[in-house]
């Protein structure tokens, strides 16, 4: 009897297997089969923000189903996170910068959730430019003047920071070079950008796209963009490598995640419609406008991506003696 009970158990079992296995195919078909929602870690006029809706109407086209985007700021990217994680529905997708949660591990005591587990790669639409300024009437002209500078006067550079990931970077620079500055802290950080123009901060390390209007007054001298190479965008300034400062790159890559449940067909499903969007010009156009050059990923490109900012991350962590927490 037990051996009949144990035969119909494994039966059991194998089945569920059978039929989840097959369900995937038939899920990512489907999908989705109700309105999608966005949620974005910051507010309207953010760049996820205007990327988002750039990329809704395309979307709504391709997927077949209204798109709607919603922001939820606030507590360093958390909310938008849990709002995602606590959802559990394939129809709930997180839209951000990898910054907004590669460094929560090393950051926030007790956090709820695993990034590198509980979210998962759909697809990468462009890169998040990073750039470090300096204000115009100090004196140098290049971030190798800048930190000679630095050096020669410590304790009277004081500077403003991207919360997050580019603050990790910036940290990790200012270990690596034996800098003595002042962080000024801000709770709007697109506030630094006109006091750099005043002379109130000295320098600035955020969004080029932030910092765009101060550049073209004349106010700043943006220094380097923080990437491995020259950016469309700004193809006159050198790039954090070509400045001579490699571990000075930060470039967050914009994209979509699902939750840890979300299966592998179904977000190829959802990535073969962002990738269609993506051919769009007007798109391409509209995020080269705001800072954010398209960089078009499918799953695993963009899984690679995120998991090149996880490793960097560790990286500037070990050089800072910060554990992570969890």
């Amino acid at each position: 009897m037990f051996q009949s009970i144990g035969r119909l158990l494994s039966l059991s079992v194998a089945l569920a297997l059978v039929q989840g296995v097959l369900a995937s195919p038939v899920q990512a078909q489907n999908w989705p089969q109700r309105t999608v929602q966005l949620i974005l870690p910051f507010g309207p006029a953010s760049g996820a923000d205007i990327a988002a809706r750039l990329l809704s109407e395309k979307l709504r086209e391709y997927w077949g189903q209204p798109v709607v985007v919603e922001g939820r700021p606030g507590g360093d990217g958390l909310i938008s996170v849990r709002g995602v994680l606590n959802a559990k529905d394939d129809h709930v997708i997180f839209f951000g910068p990898t910054s907004a949660y590669v460094v929560h591990p090393y950051v926030h005591e007790n956090l709820a959730y695993d990034p590198e587990r509980d979210l998962q790669p759909i697809a990468g639409v462009a890169k998040v430019q990073v750039a470090i300024a300096a204000t115009k009437s100090l004196g140098p002209k290049t971030l190798k003047e800048f930190v000679a500078y630095a050096k020669a006067n410590p304790d009277k550079i004081s500077y403003g920071v991207a919360p997050g990931f580019s603050e990790f970077v910036f940290n990790g620079f200012v270990r690596e070079n034996d800098l003595k500055i002042v962080k000024v802290p801000y709770r709007d950080i697109t506030q630094a950008p006109p006091d750099l123009g005043l002379g109130r901060i000295q320098l600035a390390m955020m969004s080029y796209a932030a910092m765009r209007a101060q550049e073209q007054t004349g106010d700043i001298l943006v220094l380097a963009i923080n990437d491995t190479k020259r950016s469309e965008i700004a193809p006159n300034t050198p790039s954090a490598v070509e400045a001579g400062f490699p571990s000075l790159v930060a470039s967050p890559v914009l994209g979509f995640m699902g939750h840890r449940d979300m299966s592998l067909p179904v977000r190829q499903k959802a990535a073969a419609g962002i990738l269609e969007a993506m051919k769009d010009p007007n798109i391409i156009a509209g995020l080269s406008r705001s800072g954010q050059p398209a960089a078009p990923m499918g799953v695993n490109e963009f899984a690679a991506a995120v998991k090149e900012q996880f490793e960097q991350v560790a990286r500037i962590a070990k050089l800072l003696n910060i554990e992570r927490k969890k």
